[in-house]
């Protein structure tokens, strides 16, 4: 069974292409420059050429705030891209492994957000990752599934975690916004899932749709922060709270991005763990990456 990963550059693509080598499933990895999932021949090109049985789409624009002054840009990415992955999965019969975010919800419930939940979404990025999934869906009733996820970080690319550890070295203290709430993914622990789901979804034992990748609990950026500094041995009192006004930005920020993961219950498949744990175990492969060793996760 051979497995297809596209955005091989990115974060999780890597994380997802050695959790595949790990476990000695024949994958290709592809990049941007490899493949432009903007180019439907050339999708379809390379699925007839690799025939796969697993497709991960890790490919996407995940400039939130660029998305907001170039959202055609961002929606060939996310929304047509994603298609044209979909229609040459429908024409080859693989499984398609879509990636998506918590900014498809508008950001403003008080209980996590089930599978099943209205989207509205309230940027130019979600509303570009919305029309991908709604894509997949439509091409894939029987072979789509459809992974949201959030607050991602890894040892691959750049994000929260790695830039927390470089400016606790730099800064005497820090403020982090405290009326954000989400949940801390790492990226090592969502491609192991991702491996999962795909494995489960080929042997039809898990009905397609859409699913909840992100670690349990629940914590703010501040919340977060806080842990980071625990582990680095700082005094995590250096980091003070603050709200979103203190840092404008293009696009808003969703209040809540807590998603639920009942959808797991019935696919013998068991959701990620809670997030304290997935970084205690993340973080030495942080800390060497921030010190350019280069470690890419587990």
């Amino acid at each position: 069974m051979s497995w297809l990963v596209t955005g091989a550059g990115g974060m999780l693509g890597r994380d997802v292409a050695a959790r595949l080598a790990a476990e000695g499933v024949p994958a290709v990895a592809v990049t941007r420059a490899d493949l432009d999932i903007t180019d439907p021949d050339a999708v379809r090109s390379c699925l007839a050429a690799h025939r796969p049985a697993v497709v991960v789409n890790c490919a996407a624009w995940t400039d939130v705030d660029g998305a907001e002054d170039r959202e055609a840009a961002a929606l060939a990415v996310n929304g047509t891209g994603a298609r044209n992955v979909a229609e040459a999965c429908k024409e080859s019969g693989a499984v398609l492994l879509h990636m998506s975010t918590d900014y498809v919800f508008a950001g403003d419930a008080t209980l996590p957000y089930a599978e099943d939940a209205p989207t509205a979404p309230r940027s130019a990025y979600g509303r570009t990752k919305l029309a991908g999934e709604r894509a997949v869906l439509e091409l894939l009733p029987e072979t789509g599934h459809v992974v949201r996820t959030a607050w991602l970080y890894g040892a691959g690319g750049p994000n929260f975690v790695r830039t927390m550890i470089r400016l606790e070295a730099a800064r005497d203290t820090l403020d982090v916004v405290d009326d954000q709430i989400g949940q801390p993914t790492w990226s090592a622990d969502l491609a192991d899932l991702l491996v999962r789901l795909g494995q489960a979804a080929v042997a039809g034992t898990v009905p397609a749709g859409v699913h909840h990748g992100t670690s349990r609990g629940e914590t703010t950026w501040y919340g977060f922060t806080r842990e980071i500094f625990r582990l680095l041995g700082a005094d995590a009192d250096r980091v003070r709270p603050t709200d979103s006004g203190a840092f404008a930005r293009p696009a808003p920020r969703p209040s809540y991005s807590v998603l639920g993961h009942e959808g797991w219950r019935d696919t013998g498949i068991e959701p990620l763990r809670d997030w304290r744990e997935a970084l205690v175990e993340a973080f030495p492969a942080l800390m060497e990456a921030e010190r350019g060793t280069g470690a890419t996760g587990r």
